[in-house]
């Protein structure tokens, strides 16, 4: 074989290599990411970061991983209202640099998340404790007055 033909088959293979790497970097995955929010009673109302997103079960998309305010209500049926945070931390493909590979990888990365909440029943003080707390709050803006 010819210099002049070993050459050609490598300019040929250098050409070939840098579509195929093309291919897969335009030809990239995706990330999906979701978080599934459960209850104890089923139904209850659930705010995330202050947007209301549904009532449980519920499953939504997320963008990013970090702390969220949780709130869990369901009052219309006599539940105390459950305010907590979430921890989503990012998973080992989450971190930089892997991060961009990993968005260029030509599959999708599936990252499902699970709340669970068990709300507890919401129980009414009884007139005598009603009456005292109505006394003590009297006192104290009689106080505040002077």
């Amino acid at each position: 074989m010819s210099a002049a033909v070993c050459v050609g088959i490598i300019r040929g293979m250098k050409k070939l290599a840098l579509l195929l790497l093309l291919c897969v970097a335009f030809a990239g995955g995706c990330l999906e990411q979701k978080l599934t929010v459960t209850s104890e009673p089923a139904g209850a109302l659930v705010i995330i970061s202050d947007k209301e997103v549904g009532r449980t079960p519920l499953t939504i998309d997320f963008t990013w991983y970090g702390d969220y305010d949780i709130i869990v209500r369901y009052p219309e049926k006599g539940y105390k209202t459950l305010s907590t945070h979430a921890e989503i931390s990012p998973r080992w493909y989450g971190y930089p640099p892997i991060d961009l590979f990993a968005s260029m990888a030509p599959w999708t990365i599936s990252d499902k998340r699970y709340l669970h909440y068990k709300l507890d029943k919401l129980t009414l003080p009884d007139n005598d404790t009603l009456i005292k707390r109505a006394e003590q709050m009297s006192e104290r803006n009689a106080r505040a007055e002077n």
